[in-house]
């Protein structure tokens, strides 16, 4: 005798039956936390990653040191003059999509200031730093 266990005859294909059955068990739990994942995520981006706020009446935005907008959503009249004041140590800036594409770059305590005339929802962001700031102005008709 050499040393080696003497397998039962078909010993060798019941192994490779335990091994695809718990592959495949493997493959199930690793695809339902991929399913559970993916749906978590789905309903994270469905909510918009962050709660829409509802817009404030003001005709100021900071710009805190945390890489945001904030209030992150106003509303003010047309005619209004809106200031955006940058409190962080960093360069942002404030590019409004809808206003023909302008962009202010404000270097850390400047200001810039934009007059919204149509009424409507203008939004912009902060182009250096899009997935951070991003908000609007929602822009009413005076009565």
């Amino acid at each position: 005798m050499t040393g080696r266990a003497v397998d039962r005859p078909g010993a060798e294909q019941d192994r490779r039956r335990e091994l695809r059955a718990a592959h495949r068990a493997r493959s199930g739990l690793l695809f339902v936390f991929a399913a559970t994942l993916a749906s978590a995520l789905l309903l994270a981006g469905c909510a918009g990653g962050r709660a829409s706020p509802s817009p404030v009446a003001t005709n100021t935005v900071d710009l805190p040191k945390s890489y945001r907008f904030d209030p992150a959503a106003i509303t003010v009249p047309v005619g209004t003059t809106v200031t955006w004041t940058n409190h962080d140590n960093f360069t942002h800036n404030v590019h409004l999509f809808d206003d023909g594409g302008v962009t202010y770059t404000l270097r850390p305590g400047e200001q810039a200031s934009f007059t919204f005339t149509t009424p409507g929802l203008h939004r912009y962001e902060c182009s250096l730093h899009p997935q951070n700031m991003q908000a609007s102005v929602l822009v009413t008709e005076t009565n």
